[in-house]
């Protein structure tokens, strides 16, 4: 299988503020495409695995002229675990929602970013397109700004910039995505597709597709324990207001006008913010990348990645 071994982090004793442990985080990934090609370096969304970005949808970026590189961020999938290591998500939700203090979290968007910016160093990739869905598109926000020399451009999906008013779920929704999961495979699956079908297209959404796309991720990792520190990462960084209006990166923003986890109010935000940035709202998109919208997500990626200005080593 094929591992790349990242940046350290250090995870904080909630109790008394100190770091108490260093390690190495390994993460699992996979390629599509010629190295010789720009790539494209994909990040996933809160608990999702590699799957999220459907292999399909990641060849059809590969044939279309970009090395693509997708991972499954850290805990969860095959990548590292943080076994054991607590953190009250509650508490920092609360935290930050107050705008007070936030207690510590075992890791933050930053360090999320990090460990791409690691992927694209155990490659020997100089710099890269990234893209990101959901947390994912936190991530990539957050990259571009803690590390604008390896970021040729950016792409951020059904995402938002962290503000408090632009953070927003419907009700059901996020009761949905913040209920903890079934641990029983049949409950597992018959629990996700009624959850996704929340805040899913709602004129593409299939039952049956999500189904077997649940049966083999529960499959191929079932691993509930980090769902509470990826949260905490979200809910424990500050907001990227003031970054993402100095920000210097060619940017594409994708939103789905059905999107009831996060509400386009989160997309439009992002786009307003960054100067120059591009907005693409699409009217049958929710919280998800529908197969048949794909021609249309694709197109946008490859001509926003293809005008894009080179910088640092690589090009569009």
């Amino acid at each position: 299988m094929p591992y790349a071994t990242v940046n350290t982090f250090d995870s904080s004793d909630p109790d008394s503020g100190e770091q108490c442990e260093t390690s190495e985080i390994r993460l699992y990934y996979e390629t599509h495409g010629d190295p010789a090609d720009p790539a494209l370096l994909l990040v996933n969304g809160y608990s999702s695995q590699i799957l999220g970005w459907r292999a399909g949808f990641r060849e059809q970026l590969a044939e279309r002229g970009r090395f693509v590189v997708s991972f499954d961020n850290r805990d969860v999938g095959l990548s590292t675990h943080l076994d054991g290591v607590e953190v009250d998500v509650v508490a920092v939700t609360k935290a930050a929602l107050a705008g007070g203090p936030v207690p510590p979290v075992p890791y933050t968007l930053s360090d999320f970013g990090d460990d791409g910016i690691g992927l694209l160093d155990h490659l020997g990739i100089g710099a890269a397109h990234i893209a990101g869905v959901s947390m994912g598109g936190m991530i990539v926000q957050q990259m571009a700004i803690d590390h604008p020399e390896r970021v040729l451009s950016m792409t951020s999906i059904m995402s938002t910039t962290g503000e408090r008013g632009y953070f927003e779920a419907a009700p059901e929704a996020l009761e949905a995505l913040t209920a903890p999961p079934p641990v029983d495979r049949d409950e597992f699956i018959a629990n996700g597709v009624a959850s996704s079908k929340i805040w899913s297209s709602r004129r593409h959404y299939d039952a049956d597709a999500m189904a077997g796309f649940l049966a083999v991720a529960f499959d191929r990792m079932f691993y509930p324990e980090g769902l509470p520190r990826q949260m905490a990462a979200v809910r424990g960084s500050a907001p990227r207001t003031e970054a993402l209006g100095q920000l210097d990166v060619p940017t594409l923003v994708i939103h789905g006008r059905d999107d009831t986890l996060i509400l386009p109010n989160g997309g439009e935000r992002t786009a307003e913010l960054v100067p120059g940035a591009h907005l693409l709202l699409l009217g049958d998109m929710g919280h998800d990348l529908p197969e048949p919208l794909w021609p249309v997500i694709i197109d946008a990626i490859i001509s926003h990645t293809a005008h894009a200005v080179a910088r640092g080593v690589g090009g569009a």
